[in-house]
């Protein structure tokens, strides 16, 4: 796919190059990137980058000395390496963007985010509607991640993120922009995705996914794009507000959350026949943004549903052989079974901050995990931890981001240590506590 869309580019530059007879360089602001035009502004192409270096220091503490997950921890790492070439042309009005990821940075618990993270082409039908065929961020996630993560609030996004979002997606993608009052605007999404996250084209197991968004802006647009970051860096000179709903369904998921393919697969095995059998989940959402003069708040609510077939009689040897079938579910039922490798249940996430006028912030962020009673999110290794409550501090040395330091204290109460089938016998209780200084700069 990188391959095609360098192709696209390399194409729309030179049609454009004869058209215009000349490209220009524009002025050059660090956080802008590389911009350059052709003189009659109908094209434009954009190189942008931005580094992230990270410390984190955890510990953890338990109210049970057998606990082997005790320990302490310190770490440097470059948390974001990346670099984004994107374009436009006003007429016949496509556009395109091309983004990497240098340190194949991990997004929530564990799991690579990969070295491409966007690959796609757009194309304006009207004024007020686009469509996007390529690898991009789903509408269907949680609000936040639509926002730039060198825009971020807090140095990491929020664990409702890491339990629900599936980040990048292939697909179909349709947006649109509609007037509904004097100042009011109605954004409506849809989308058709492999439903298996990034970088997964082979091997599908499953179905497709389906997927909706829309958002309504009852006192019009936010400044500057201010819909796509968290901190009001623009100081909303009027309130402004965002409301948002979502949803989507992916039939025949094969991962915890659909953000890969293939973990685990299920089948009704009869004599005469091989037959798969993956759930089917179902998520929703709400989730609102308001900005005012510095100060910004961001509320998000995520459900999840399973749709599970009730003939499921084998599965694959997950945690031996991937290759290799099994009838033995580890004392649960099939369905059980099933919903202990996805991630079943709700959460909430609320976040507020305030930027003073010397680009100094203060914010806050409490998120809360309401897991099923069989749900992956009961998983000793990756979950058992609820609540999050988070306070910070950043300094911002320019209003486009260029330079910004952060840090942050996360309390992590209600982590608990269980095994999910006999809570009697198993059950720890503790807290974790997490510092972090992440230190960003941008091209």
């Amino acid at each position: 796919m990188i391959r095609y869309l360098f192709l696209v580019f390399i194409y729309s530059f030179i049609i454009n190059f004869n058209y215009s007879q000349d490209l220009i360089l524009g002025d050059y602001i660090p956080g802008n990137g590389l911009v350059f035009s052709s003189t009659d502004q109908n094209y434009k192409v954009v190189l942008r980058g931005y580094s992230q270096s990270l410390f984190e220091s955890k510990t953890r503490s338990f109210d049970s000395s057998n606990v082997l997950d005790n320990n302490v921890y310190n770490r440097f790492r470059a948390r974001r390496v990346r670099l984004r070439l994107s374009g436009n042309q006003l007429f016949p009005g496509f556009s395109y963007r091309l983004q990497v990821d240098l340190a194949q940075s991990v997004e929530g618990d564990g799991e690579l985010s990969g070295l491409l993270l966007d690959a796609w082409v757009g194309y304006n039908i009207t004024k007020k509607l686009k469509i996007i065929f390529g690898q991009k961020a789903t509408p269907t996630d949680n609000l936040s991640v639509q926002m730039a993560s060198n825009s971020l609030q807090l140095p990491e996004r929020s664990r409702l993120t890491s339990a629900f979002a599936s980040i990048r997606e292939v697909g179909l993608f349709m947006e649109g922009k509609f007037k509904t009052g004097n100042k009011s605007v109605l954004k409506p999404m849809l989308c058709i995705t492999n439903g298996d996250g990034s970088n997964t084209l082979s091997n599908d197991f499953g179905g497709l996914k389906y997927g909706a968004r829309i958002n309504f802006l009852p006192f019009g647009t936010f400044r500057k794009f201010g819909q796509f970051r968290q901190v009001d860096m623009v100081r909303e000179l009027s309130p402004k507000l965002m409301l948002g709903i979502n949803g989507s369904y992916n039939v025949g998921m094969s991962s915890r959350r659909g953000r890969e393919n293939g973990d685990f697969l299920f089948y009704n095995i009869t004599n005469s026949d091989t037959n798969l059998r993956l759930p089917n989940y179902l998520k929703t959402g709400a989730d609102l943004l308001f900005k005012y003069r510095g100060f910004s708040l961001i509320a998000e609510f995520i459900m999840t549903k399973a749709f599970i077939s009730d003939d499921i009689t084998t599965r694959n040897d997950r945690y031996g052989n991937p290759e290799d079938l099994t009838t033995n579910f580890r004392g649960y039922s099939a369905e059980e079974y099933a919903r202990t490798q996805l991630m079943m249940g709700s959460g909430i996430n609320l976040q507020a901050g305030y930027l003073f006028k010397n680009l100094f912030s203060i914010d806050g962020r409490f998120t809360s995990l309401n897991p099923d009673e069989y749900s992956f999110m009961n998983n000793t290794s990756f979950y058992n931890r609820n609540k999050y409550y988070t306070i910070g501090i950043s300094k911002y040395f320019s209003k486009n981001y260029s330079y910004k330091i952060q840090a942050s204290y996360t309390l992590v109460d209600d982590a608990i240590i269980r095994d999910s089938r006999d809570l009697a016998d198993y059950v720890y209780s503790g807290s974790e506590n997490i510092l972090r200084l992440m230190v960003q700069i941008a091209f």
